[in-house]
């Protein structure tokens, strides 16, 4: 390629052209076409010219402020308290995402640390102890520790044929 760089802006404009007009949904006048190309030069070299974001750009970026401050988000052990509306919840998963937002950018953008929960502690432990009782996490081919009463009580079902009452046939 050439070093210049209106070489390399008129490549590529004539590249897009190109591939613009190629498309079957595209319908212009042959007469139009010199002016499609203009166009489309101008439109790669302003992209061109434009430099990477300033300091004048990161003025324009709003400034979040919490509904609540992190203390008091975090002060209920059953609910956390969301910055972005000051209401209860006890995963802020799908809150985050009603809002487009993933948990890191969320965390960035009040500036939290990176430990900050998600999920109130209450919550965390009910689904534990769910979790537990279950025997989800075990490796395979452990038993669960059972007390005595509990052993009796999962036992359940039919009497062996011998016991049943009335049992001619």
């Amino acid at each position: 390629m050439t070093d210049r760089p209106d070489d390399d802006s008129t490549l590529l404009a004539t590249e897009l052209t190109i591939a613009w007009l190629a498309n079957p949904n595209t319908r212009v006048n042959p007469d139009d076409v010199p002016g499609v190309l203009a166009s489309m030069y101008e439109a790669v070299r302003t992209l061109g010219k434009t430099s990477a974001p300033d300091e004048g750009d990161a003025a324009d970026t709003p400034e979040y402020k919490p509904a609540v401050s992190v203390r008091k988000s975090l002060a209920d052990p059953d609910f956390i308290v969301s910055l972005i509306d000051g209401k209860k919840y006890r995963s802020l998963r799908r809150h985050l995402n009603a809002h487009g937002l993933s948990p890191e950018d969320y965390r960035q953008r009040y500036g939290l640390k990176p430990d900050y929960p998600m999920v109130a502690p209450g919550y965390s432990a009910a689904r534990r102890d769910v979790a537990k009782k279950l025997g989800l996490g075990r490796k395979p081919g452990t038993k669960i520790n059972k007390s005595p009463d509990q052993q009796a009580s999962t036992r359940r079902g039919r009497k062996p044929k011998g016991e049943e009452a009335g049992g001619e046939e």
